[in-house]
């Protein structure tokens, strides 16, 4: 498993779709995801750098892989 840090977007989609099969990401709050993708054992990122644009991103793709 390789680290990740917020640029990796897809790839933590990925992650975030397999270890929370239940939740559908469309619903999801940026706080509540910005907590959960700074839970993930393979996440290294600086939990400051995050911002709208990159948890939006991330967002979209969940909802793709969840689909």
């Amino acid at each position: 498993m390789q680290d990740l840090d917020w640029l990796d977007v897809l790839d933590i989609a990925i992650e975030l779709n397999d270890r929370f099969p239940d939740i559908d990401p469309q619903w999801i709050s940026f706080p509540d995801l910005h907590k959960k993708i700074c839970n993930l054992d393979s996440f290294v990122g600086d939990p400051e750098k995050s911002n709208e644009k990159i948890l939006e991103a991330i967002q979209m793709h969940w909802i793709e892989e969840y689909q």
